[in-house]
């Protein structure tokens, strides 16, 4: 199964050039962070607001220091601080994009300098300190799968190439948008005085060539049925799925007494609250020995219960949920093979503190009550569909803007772009309604894809990445030939339904955890392989202020 042939539905579409809709955008945002993810295969602009303030001022110096002090040796690829930057500052970019509403919470003041906080005091790591860490371990792996990549004769696939350098030529129109003279200079302000267009790009190059590759070494991989087979003998249950109910009573519900300070605070005393959790357990046993029979009678149970008298409660579905989102409090009773429909138990909640000794306290936070419907082996195929995408179109007056992302349209717009999809599929039914002649229909009509695929998607699972609507309706259990009009957040998909696939669901999760498992192993030997020898890193930004207006 290669990964070129898992074609993904992506919720953010690659863009080619700078459009009407990305210009409205950048317009509104207050702030431009350039921004490229490890091993991206892209180069990404991203909207921020008030990330590196202060950052935009013209930067005129050439950088010497910077681009020829060397940073780090790996290999034999002799880093300078200018392209350790590059390492350095999308590493703080990752975490501020994931964390940056959350950076107290970690002990990061965005007001004051990276290396003037610690992350570990007692070993005297600060916030630069861990980001370099994090830059230098990025670029080891970079350059020892770039370099496997080279020995092995594999280079970098053209469309990403194209890709690259279509939005480093965009950089220009972003550097203009905020008065820089140059895209040269706007990375500079991002990324420090050594960057140069030319590095940058051959930094993304770098950095996709390892991405590519690794893809490429995964898609390699091929197992056998007697591998297969072998690799869930130990624990059948771990790629079959489990249907239940569950309720959970916290202990904390049962609470009594306690004192209320002048702050508002109220206190109970270990009596008040291990009586709590003995109130909490009885009632877990009230419900797994009453005659509970359905779903229905179990929810009754639950209004029942005298904690419940002014609230409505009833049971939590769970609906072929794999085994590895299945709660470990109860996963072994759930995943029992003995297990069977009706089956009814409860579990405590518990959690561990350890103080400076080192003993461990284990507390009893309150029960769970699971109620066990069924358990499914995943013996079922994947799918394969086609589809061709109709998305809405705005209209608009002369001089008004295009609609900026993140918003809906109208009522209007999404009834022709529903009209249009109703013709498309009437004109494949009129004409020959062929597989065929939908692919054709699809590489001319489509908004998804390059026109060549014939808006193909295959071996779709319930772990697939689609966008909801889409996968629903490819896994509805379909016929081959089956058509039908799905709507979803990117407008109307003319739907074919092309076949099940020999592969079941069961057989794609092993697979996935066995290739999985052999790509960290061989990821992890490539780059281990690498030497890396530090040098001077004076030049890195580490004094950087990710919020100078606080």
């Amino acid at each position: 199964m290669s990964a070129s042939n898992k074609k993904k539905l992506r919720k953010e579409q690659e863009a080619e050039k700078l459009t009407e809709k990305q210009r409205t955008a950048l317009k509104e945002a207050k702030k431009v962070k350039l921004y490229t993810a490890a091993f991206g295969i892209v180069l990404v602009l991203l909207l921020v607001t008030a990330l590196f303030v202060g950052v935009r001022q013209v930067i005129t110096s050439k950088g010497i220091r910077e681009k020829n002090t060397v940073a780090l040796t790996v290999g034999t690829h002799e880093i300078s601080n200018a392209e350790l930057n590059y390492y350095y500052m999308d590493a703080v970019n990752n975490f501020y994009s994931n964390y940056g509403s959350y950076a107290a919470m970690f002990g990061l003041d965005v007001t004051k300098p990276l290396d003037e906080q610690f992350v570990d005091e007692t070993a005297g790591t600060t916030w630069a300190d861990d980001f370099l860490s994090s830059a230098k371990s990025t670029a080891q792996a970079a350059y020892a799968l770039a370099d496997a990549a080279q020995a092995a004769g594999f280079t970098l696939p053209e469309a990403d190439q194209t890709s690259i350098q279509n939005n480093i030529a965009t950089m220009d129109v972003y550097a203009t948008l905020y008065g820089y003279g140059s895209g040269e200079d706007y990375l500079k302000a991002i990324y420090g005085k050594g960057a140069t267009t030319e590095s940058y790009q051959a930094y993304c190059e770098r950095n996709a060539l390892a991405q590519a590759y690794q893809e490429f070494y995964a898609d390699s991989l091929t197992y056998t049925d007697e591998q297969l087979r072998q690799a869930e003998a130990d624990n059948y249950s771990a790629y079959s799925s489990f249907t239940y109910q569950t309720y959970y009573l916290a202990a904390s519900r049962f609470l009594t007494g306690g004192t209320t300070g002048e702050d508002g605070t109220t206190t109970y005393s270990e009596e008040e609250t291990a009586a709590s959790v003995a109130a909490a357990e009885a009632a877990a046993k009230s419900l797994t020995e009453a005659d509970i029979h359905s779903v229905e009678d179990l929810d009754a149970a639950i209004a029942a219960l005298e904690v419940n008298a002014d609230t409505q409660a009833a049971s939590t579905a769970y609906d072929s949920t794999k085994y590895s989102s299945v709660n470990s409090a109860y996963l072994d009773w759930v995943t029992d093979e003995s297990r069977k429909e009706g089956d009814i138990a409860s579990f405590p909640n518990t959690s561990v503190t350890t103080d400076e000794d080192g003993n461990e306290t284990t507390t009893v936070n309150g029960y769970y009550v699971v109620y066990f419907i069924r358990s499914t082996d995943n013996q079922f195929p994947l799918s394969n569909v086609r589809h061709i995408l109709v998305t809405p179109e705005h209209v608009h007056d002369e001089g008004e803007d295009a609609h900026a992302d993140g918003e809906t349209y109208s009522a209007e717009e999404l009834a022709a772009a529903k009209e249009t999809a109703e013709e498309i599929l009437a004109q494949w039914k009129a004409g020959e309604h062929t597989e065929e002649s939908f692919a054709a229909l699809a590489n001319e009509k489509s908004a998804d894809g390059d026109g060549t695929t014939g808006g193909l998607y295959e071996n779709i699972s319930p772990d697939s990445n689609y966008v909801s609507g889409f996968k629903d309706w490819a896994l509805a259990g379909h016929k081959s030939g089956d058509t039908g009009i799905v709507e979803t957040e990117y407008g109307y998909h003319v739907m074919y339904y092309v076949g099940d696939t020999d592969y079941t669901y069961r057989d794609y999760q092993i697979e996935t955890d066995l290739r999985n498992a052999d790509v960290s192993d061989w990821y992890s030997q490539t780059v281990s392989a690498m030497p890396m020898t530090d040098g001077d890193t004076r030049y890195v930004r580490t004094d950087l202020v990710l919020n100078a207006a606080g």
